[in-house]
């Protein structure tokens, strides 16, 4: 079975070129990008792309709702469909005005296309799990202490709920992004993950003096007893060495280097919050907790919403209300159930 097309994959490289360095697309995007050309490559048996045909993208949209994960069985998201059918719109709109491949449509992308029903099931809301303050207090306060690893998981989670920065940045800060004086993280889109590359300053969040000692006394251990440096991690990675008995490979305190990802944050958290018997929430969620608290807080105060939003780091009151700003669940039934009744009005016919 053919595995390899030269001439696609020249192109694919000049295509994922582009985006890397015209574009500015993430790592994580071109991966996806390049995942979905190399999916659709297998189902046409690595035809050239110049030889597109629509009946082509109605198979390939066919397989991938028959897809099934071997292990767990379950299909594909919608969501995950459409980003890959999206991912090979946009190549075949690029491909169609490219030298030699210009007997292609830019309406040949058009094909690329979830139906209108599952389009619309793609982009409807989902229900998402959003801690509550308080259970984020409990989780804290039943987080072990007894090692120095214990103690940076705990700082963790507190430095989420203080400065509601996301899990990437969470995992690149430095001892210098924190200013315990002005009460301040710096999310620096220079030297660290930050969405889009943004730098912006973040007060801390007065939502917990629990919280807000953690990561106090946290910062201070690795400036004052650690030694750490400014340049150092804020939440090093754990380091491994063998065991003096089973010689096998084992925690051994922190390191001084960074996380390599972001999988260790999460399962930090997972292990938290199932310790703490509180249903897991994941560390993007408590950005969804704050951002609930500070509506509740300022209603229809406009200036301190705002302020609360770009402390979020976002531009745009509207990027808070839009992403982050569903009514939940809870509130939507207290408002509900707290309506004034409307009866009378009429007779009966």
């Amino acid at each position: 079975m053919r595995m390899h097309n030269a001439e696609n994959e020249r192109i694919k490289r000049r295509y994922l070129e582009i985006l890397k360095e015209a574009d500015g697309a993430s790592e994580a995007t071109i991966d996806a990008v390049a995942a979905a050309l190399a999916r659709f490559e297998g189902s046409t048996n690595y035809k050239p792309f110049r030889a597109f045909r629509e009946e082509q993208a109605a198979a390939f949209k066919r397989k991938l709702e028959a897809h099934r994960n071997e292990r767990t069985g379950q299909p594909l998201s919608l969501t995950t469909r459409k980003h890959m059918l999206k991912a090979l719109a946009n190549f075949f709109t690029w491909l169609s005005q490219e030298p030699g491949y210009r007997k292609l449509s830019r309406s040949d992308a058009r094909f690329f296309k979830l139906s209108r029903n599952d389009a619309r099931a793609a982009d409807a809301p989902r229900p998402r799990r959003v801690p509550t303050l308080a259970q984020i207090e409990h989780v804290l306060a039943t987080m072990p202490v007894a090692t120095v690893g214990d103690r940076r998981n705990r700082a963790l989670v507190a430095a989420a709920l203080v400065t509601g920065a996301r899990v990437g940045a969470l995992a690149s800060a430095q001892v210098r992004h924190i200013d315990l004086v002005e009460g301040m993280f710096l999310n620096d889109g220079r030297t660290m993950n930050v969405k889009y590359g943004k730098t912006f300053p973040t007060w801390f969040f007065p939502v917990s003096d629990r919280a807000l000692a953690i990561l106090t006394e946290w910062v201070n251990h690795l400036r004052s007893e650690a030694m750490f440096g400014e340049g150092d991690p804020l939440f090093p990675a754990t380091a491994v060495a063998p065991g003096q008995t089973s010689k096998l490979f084992e925690a051994a305190g922190l390191s001084r280097a960074f996380w390599a990802g972001t999988s260790p944050i999460r399962a930090i958290f997972k292990a938290a919050f199932a310790a703490a018997g509180v249903p897991y929430a994941n560390p993007h969620s408590i950005r969804h907790t704050l951002t609930e608290h500070g509506q509740r807080l300022y209603r229809n105060d406009i200036e301190r919403l705002k302020a609360w939003s770009q402390n979020l780091g976002h531009e745009s009151l509207l990027t808070t209300i839009k992403s982050y700003g569903a009514v939940s669940q809870y509130r939507q039934a207290e408002i509900m159930k707290d309506a004034p009744s409307v009866t009378g009005g009429g007779t009966a016919a």
